[in-house]
């Protein structure tokens, strides 16, 4: 897998060109590809979460077996962050990148014709596999091609990737699914990933040393000067490799805390992906499409909170993320609490979901990768996200398994129609965010690392 997927090597640095238009050159194309086509693959993640209520009403499946299917997505995605985290530090990330599009595609049109819980968890799993190259494969590009006092405003561009694949399913796969039924949920994202696979290979580019251009920090100097103490600790100690440098990472222990407040803050993030379009339909009466716009509502934030984050915490808090990790989780609990608990009607559900995505989003941003690039050595960013990731994803598939369960516990049927009681996952839901924001606040003075 390693040879196939390979980086070249570093070449010697060039002087026949301008470095610095190639540089910019491959940056624009380079952030738009990775943007855009992990936002167009994420349709193929969330697909299932669209066509629930259909499947649960046609018979096919119950709450608890989609959440079985649903988890063996996270669990296999949970495990494959973990594995080509590790593989994308030593990848040609283009092509490390356009394969998993590939593959999850196929995965989404396979999907369309299962019925049968057995075969839909085979294939869900697979598709999880396939989708753990799309971050792994973006934040290596990123590491590679952005430099630390930059890097949080386009991370979160990147970011604003997961909310933009949101939106696009609540929206526009609904319709597909309102209009044509329910297989169209996962052939429609199927597609269009397959088209955007081959525009994102011919747009990404491998590591700068690959093509003969000085690395970014240099290049932007922006490479951290160590003090004299820690000057010489590195001169006593040998070189080290890069996979004994993604090995080191588990040394540090902030790691481990981002990781878990990772794992927590994933469980409310998919808990309202996943399940808010059949809470909105069973408790609030929203029809399928108009459930589809309340969630798009949070995905449009989300693009703003993505944005927002990498600029607060960039130009106001000088790359410190938990400053910018309270503010939006304040807001992204205050959201939860609203949905839930506040008045009904379309305009307090609009506010709810505006500001549970602005805060979301930005802490998906954060816990969910940037703080942990930041404090690991950029060489193995594939490495750091990875370990966060198999959290984050073991988190939203124990999520998954809970949730169904606790959803069919409650759910009664009367006179044919199912009636569904949400009191006490929500609770689970809204407890998930309030631990994971305090583990995230303990880490007040971590520092950044090149």
């Amino acid at each position: 897998m390693l040879k196939a997927f390979a980086t070249g090597p570093d070449l010697p640095l060039r002087t026949d060109i301008d470095v610095d238009s190639v540089y910019r050159r491959h940056r624009m194309s380079i952030i738009i590809a990775i943007t855009a086509g992990y936002a167009v693959s994420y349709m193929c993640r969330l697909a299932i979460n669209v066509v629930k209520k259909p499947l649960i009403d046609g018979g096919i499946f119950t709450p608890e077996d989609l959440g079985n299917i649903g988890s063996a997505l996270f669990y296999s995605y949970a495990a494959g962050k973990l594995i080509n985290g590790f593989v994308a530090d030593h990848a040609n990330v283009r092509r490390f990148m356009a394969i998993g599009l590939v593959m999850s595609a196929l995965c989404n049109i396979v999907m369309g014709f299962s019925t049968t819980v057995a075969v839909a968890t085979i294939v869900w799993g697979l598709n999880g596999w396939f989708q753990s190259y799309g971050a792994p494969a973006s934040v290596v590009a990123l590491a590679s091609w952005f430099s630390n006092k930059e890097r949080g405003r386009y991370y979160g561009i990147w970011s604003t990737a997961h909310s933009i694949g949101e939106g696009l399913t609540f929206l526009v796969t609904a319709s597909l699914v309102a209009t044509l039924g329910w297989h169209w949920g996962f052939w429609g994202p199927g597609i269009a990933t397959m088209v955007a696979a081959v525009a994102t290979y011919f747009a990404m580019a491998d590591r700068p040393r690959t093509m003969g251009l000085p690395a970014v920090a240099d290049w932007k100097g922006d490479r951290y000067e160590p003090t004299d103490a820690e000057a010489a600790a590195l001169a006593a100690k040998p070189p080290k490799g890069v996979f004994v440098t993604q090995l080191g990472i588990t040394k540090i222990p902030a790691v481990w805390i981002v990781a878990v407040s990772s794992a927590l803050v994933y469980v409310t993030r998919y808990a309202i992906n996943s399940w808010g379009i059949l809470y909105l339909q069973e408790v609030r009466g929203y029809s399928l499409v108009q459930a589809g716009s309340m969630l798009t509502i949070s995905t449009l934030a989300g693009i703003a909170g993505a944005v927002a984050f990498g600029f607060i915490s960039d130009k106001f808090f000088a790359a410190r993320r938990p400053p910018a990790n309270l503010l939006f989780g304040i807001i992204e609990i205050i959201g939860l609490v609203l949905l839930f608990y506040g008045p009904t009607g379309v305009l307090w559900t609009s506010l709810s979901m505006l500001l549970f995505g602005l805060g979301m989003t930005g802490l998906v941003t954060s816990v969910g990768g940037l703080f942990a690039i930041d404090i690991c050595p950029k060489r193995v960013a594939g490495a750091a996200l990875g370990m966060v990731g198999v959290f984050s994803y073991i988190g939203a598939g124990i999520q998954e398994n809970i949730s169904g369960k606790l959803i069919t516990a409650g759910m009664t049927k009367v006179n044919g129609v199912n009636h569904y009681d949400f009191s006490t996952v929500i609770l689970f839901w809204i407890g998930a965010s309030v631990v994971s924001l305090l583990l995230a606040s303990t880490l007040w003075n971590t520092r950044l690392r090149d």
